[in-house]
């Protein structure tokens, strides 16, 4: 590749990228990229401050550990939810709502699976939507698993918007809110994020107990009639999910 000025910083970023991937040594870097040693050796230096690359104690760099992070969660999102479909399926049969899986990506979750409720209706979320932490009883069981300094570090983030009129808007009562959480061992949605639906989730966790994620089946409120063992069943199948992720 030539013609260093023509392209944008970006592409200058992911030529090196991709040639740390095979070289170590800022030369080959540079020759593989096309690019000035100067030029190099500035984008390496923020790659390393940004976790993408590191020295490696002999003059040159290797990957670092931002890459097997940001792998493994893109992975995680692509094969996850098909690995663990038969949990989802066995929960939405035997409650008859809505069934939802996210995994957490950056302040928010992601929805990588969804089962349809046995009622006619249909709920607005949909795979690959977004959903905030502070108003979703997903958001709030992944919450509830974090300690409450990053808790108030996430919000001071994100702030916390209202949906409706029942959304928890106050850093305070959120935190109280996790507390409950973490007493009864799962989180409730009483139309925090969606007017008319109420939800049930419990957090799941991967291989090291870091939380990923959680399970939800949610409802209409007006269709809310749920069997007595709801919660249970919800914590059951956020359970299996984790020990599908290799928890303990």
């Amino acid at each position: 590749m030539s013609g260093d000025a023509s392209l944008s910083a970006a592409e200058k970023t992911l030529s090196v990228l991709e040639a740390l991937a095979e070289h170590s040594r800022i030369a080959d870097i540079a020759d593989a990229s096309g690019l000035p040693k100067p030029t190099v050796h500035r984008i390496l230096q923020t790659l390393v401050q940004r976790g993408f690359a590191r020295a490696d104690g002999r003059g040159g760099y290797v990957g670092g550990p931002r890459i097997l992070s940001l792998a493994g969660r893109f992975l995680q999102r692509l094969d996850v939810a098909e690995h663990v479909r038969p949990t989802l399926r066995d929960l939405h049969e035997r409650t008859g709502w809505t069934v939802h899986f996210a995994l957490l990506s950056g302040d928010e979750a992601v929805y990588v699976a969804k089962l349809e409720g046995a009622r006619p209706y249909h709920l607005a979320s949909r795979v690959g939507m977004s959903l905030r932490l502070h108003c979703t009883s997903i958001g709030k069981a992944v919450l509830a698993a974090l300690p409450d300094h990053e808790v108030r570090a996430l919000v001071r983030r994100t702030g916390l918007p209202a949906r409706t009129g029942r959304t928890i808007t106050d850093e305070d009562a959120l935190l109280t809110e996790l507390a409950a959480v973490r007493e009864r061992g799962y989180a409730e949605d009483h139309e925090e994020n969606e007017d008319g639906v109420r939800a049930i989730g419990a957090a799941v966790f991967n291989h090291t107990g870091e939380v990923v994620g959680a399970v939800s089946a949610a409802s209409l409120v007006d269709f809310a009639e749920a069997p007595r063992d709801l919660p249970a069943l919800v914590v059951d199948a956020a359970g299996e999910v984790s020990r599908a992720l290799g928890a303990d």
